[in-house]
Formats: structure tokens, C-alpha cells, sequence
């Protein structure tokens, strides 16, 4: 999927805003939010899900690979003059480490297109604080016909899969969440792609 030439369309989707909006209520309700917590999106896209939560967290860093994404983002955050939200171009499988470290790290539909999974959790890991969290929205099991189009990600995840995975590399997992449900055509026919919320903890 080409990103960048996505990104001036992205949130024309009202599905994609819904999604976002039903993420963040189930991060309010599983977790502490304050406004003096430090945050990570990684795989921001267009920042559907940092604006949804810029009321409740303090400064937040919306990392993406996509120049495109970011554009949007930029723009985004000057129109709504958000000065709580910083872009920053950064891909955690070929660039370091940013120095800062967060309270609380979150992605929405980002980690199935990331072929490493254990690579980046442990990168999650070390960029948290003590006591940070971890929040994974992402697509249940599927048999590949969400992307409809060449896909080479993981289709989906297993649940109890994505949870030894995220122990190994140091978290305790709080508990998982089905927050939305995806309707898409599939063969001319309306089909539903379970949304799930991982919530984890930095032991």
C-alpha cells in the first residue's frame, strides 16, 4: 500500500474517523490518561487517533515512515493549532531509537503491516518509562481479504499469539478489548473485521 499517495484522502473515510474515536474511548476507559503524560503514535498516518487524545495526554509525538502522512499531519496540527503534537519521520525496523521515552505508547492498525513483530515490541519496550503502557489497536485473524489487494503483513493476529509475543519482550498484558467492528465489501457482500485493543504494562 502506497501511503503517501493515500494520505490527502485518508480521513475522507468516515469509517477511518469512527475507528479512531472508538479507540480512544476504550483507552480512557482502560487506562489512567493524564494530561501530564508523554505519548508515542507510532504509524500516526494522519494522527486520527493523537487528535482524538490530545485533550487527555500531554505532549504527544506522531512518529510515521509515510513523508506523505506526515505532510497531512503537519498541516493538521497547524489548522487546529494543536501545540501539543509534534510529526516525526521515523522507522523503528532501520532508524535508532529517538532519545526521548514516553509514558504511554499506542498504535492503530500499524502492526500488521510491520513484518517483525518481537523487533518492534522490544523497540516499544525500551522507549517506554518505567511503568509505561503499551496500547495495540489491530485486526483480529483473517483470512486476507481485509486489504483486497497484494498484501505482504500479517493477516491479523491471533490473540493469545500477540500476547506471549508482548510478554517476551517485557510486558504484562493487561487484557484485550474488541473496540470496533470494520465493515468492508467483500465479493459484493457487507463483512465484519473485529478491531481488538491490546493494553500492556512495562514490568
Amino acid at each position: 500500500m502506497n501511503f503517501d499517495e493515500k494520505a490527502r484522502h485518508w480521513d475522507s473515510n468516515p469509517a477511518r474517523r469512527e475507528r479512531a474515536r472508538a479507540v480512544a474511548q476504550a483507552m480512557r476507559r482502560q487506562l489512567p490518561l493524564r494530561a501530564t503524560m508523554t505519548a508515542l503514535e507510532y504509524g500516526c498516518g494522519t494522527g486520527l487517533l493523537s487528535f482524538e487524545l490530545r485533550c487527555d495526554l500531554g505532549q504527544i509525538t506522531l512518529a510515521d515512515s509515510s513523508p506523505g502522512m506526515l505532510a497531512v499531519v503537519h498541516e493538521k496540527i497547524v489548522t487546529a493549532r494543536a501545540e501539543n503534537l509534534f510529526p516525526l519521520q521515523l522507522d523503528l525496523l532501520r532508524d535508532p531509537l529517538p532519545p526521548q521515552r514516553f509514558d504511554l505508547i499506542y498504535s492503530l492498525m500499524t502492526l500488521h503491516h510491520i513484518p517483525d513483530t518481537q523487533h518492534i515490541l522490544s523497540a516499544f519496550y525500551q522507549l517506554l518509562q518505567p511503568s509505561g503502557y503499551l496500547c495495540i489497536a489491530d485486526l483480529d485473524e483473517e483470512d486476507g481479504s481485509f486489504h483486497q489487494e497484494p498484501f505482504e503483513g500479517h493477516l491479523g493476529f491471533n490473540r493469545q499469539d500477540l500476547a506471549t509475543a508482548t510478554t517476551v519482550a517485557g510486558f504484562e498484558v493487561i487484557g484485550f478489548e474488541t473496540v470496533y467492528q470494520m465493515i468492508k465489501i467483500v465479493e459484493e457482500q457487507p463483512r465484519s473485521y473485529p478491531i481488538f485493543l491490546m493494553t500492556a504494562h512495562k514490568r
